[in-house]
């Protein structure tokens, strides 16, 4: 054999064996991956896992729960998986599906459709998975627990602030949430037993289906030709309240008709010390989404609702453990003491539009 054959084979040789151990280098890489994922997911499954699922974050406030919520359940030691419904009660029912199938220790809904997630919900009980109704409660679902503010005291308070500032009485629109939200019934329910007996007159009712803020818009421009006289508008949240504001600002009685919303957005603390939104029913967020945490991990751990959970709030057909929080109605006269001081908005932020005295205190004067 001629030398330049014996080089040429030992080259080829060579090259088989570089393959060959490089092959035995690639499948080793692929096993030493594959066990540690095994071990991150076996690491994982030491830790509480809980699945949230959130109606849509278009809404502001539905940020500050989830971002509150992750937080406090890390630092006690468990994992949140965070699902986004997108406004689609089909889409959310799905992630229920999926934590089921991921053998979630607990679910928390903040629903998007309260009457929808019955079946998904019972699916989960019978993997022995506990749901927490959060906010909103699923209906008929008997979730193992409830968590959220009185929305019949949500109610009140609207009403009360607009008696007070409507003290000659008058008509009044009511601009609500979806149809299918709960909430929207007990805070309907609480509006109108705290009008009785007043000189307030509910004379145009609508509802935004889907919390969809914009459909406000129609109803308003609607409403006014009917009603130009109008004194005073109720809205479902800050969020729909600023779209009835801005009509109101296009005819030119921004200020001048009482507005009442709820949630203590940021945007609404904003309008409230530059005149044009009177009240907004704020709920502490921080409170409700660390509680809310606290108690998913506290059922995940003991196998139960927690035994300081003593009331009950119905779901349509079952009696369901309840953990209620107080609303407080925020106006122009104590939004410093309880948003600013509270720390849930900074002050620049709340008077950036306005050159209110932050010295003098004093206070936005309606048209009556």
């Amino acid at each position: 054999m001629s030398w330049g054959k014996r080089l040429k084979n030992v080259v080829v040789f060579t090259c088989l064996l570089a393959l060959s151990i490089s092959g035995c280098a690639g499948r080793k890489t692929e096993q030493t991956a594959e066990a540690a994922a095994d071990t991150q997911t076996e690491g994982e499954k030491d830790k509480i896992q809980i699945g949230l699922t959130v109606d849509s974050f278009v809404i502001e406030r539905w940020i500050r729960d989830r971002n509150v919520f992750v937080a406090t359940a890390r630092e006690l030691g468990a994992e949140v998986n965070v699902q986004d419904a997108g406004a689609d009660a089909q889409e959310q029912i799905s992630q229920i599906d999926y934590f089921i199938k991921k053998h979630m220790d607990v679910i928390v809904i903040i629903a998007r459709d309260c009457g929808a997630l019955s079946d998904a919900v019972e699916r989960a009980h019978s993997t022995g998975i506990r749901v927490i109704s959060y906010d909103r409660m699923v209906n008929d679902a008997d979730t193992d627990m409830y968590i959220s503010f009185d929305n019949r005291k949500v109610g009140e308070i609207m009403a009360q602030s607009m008696i007070e500032a409507i003290p000659k009485g008058g008509k009044i629109f009511m601009i609500q949430g979806s149809a299918t939200d709960n909430n929207v019934d007990m805070v309907k329910e609480g509006f109108e037993a705290a009008l009785k007996g007043s000189d307030l007159q509910v004379v145009y009712e609508a509802n935004c289906e889907g919390w969809t803020a914009e459909l406000a818009v129609d109803y308003v421009e609607e409403a006014l030709e009917k009603y130009p006289d109008v004194k005073g508008i109720m809205c479902g949240n800050d969020d729909i309240a600023s779209q009835v504001i801005q009509v109101l600002a296009e005819n030119q009685l921004a200020g001048q008709v009482i507005v009442v919303g709820q949630d203590g957005d940021l945007a609404a603390c904003q309008r409230i010390v530059e005149g044009t939104q009177y009240m907004t029913a704020f709920k502490s967020i921080e409170d409700l989404a660390r509680q809310a945490a606290q108690y998913a991990v506290a059922m995940a751990e003991e196998g139960k609702v927690p035994s300081d959970v003593t009331d009950t709030m119905s779901d349509g057909s079952s009696e369901v453990p309840a953990k209620v929080l107080e609303p407080v109605a925020v106006t122009r006269d104590n939004i410093d003491e309880v948003i600013i001081d509270g720390g849930f908005h900074r002050r620049d932020e709340v008077y950036l539009n306005t050159d209110y005295d932050m010295d003098s205190g004093s206070s936005q004067s309606y048209a009556q």
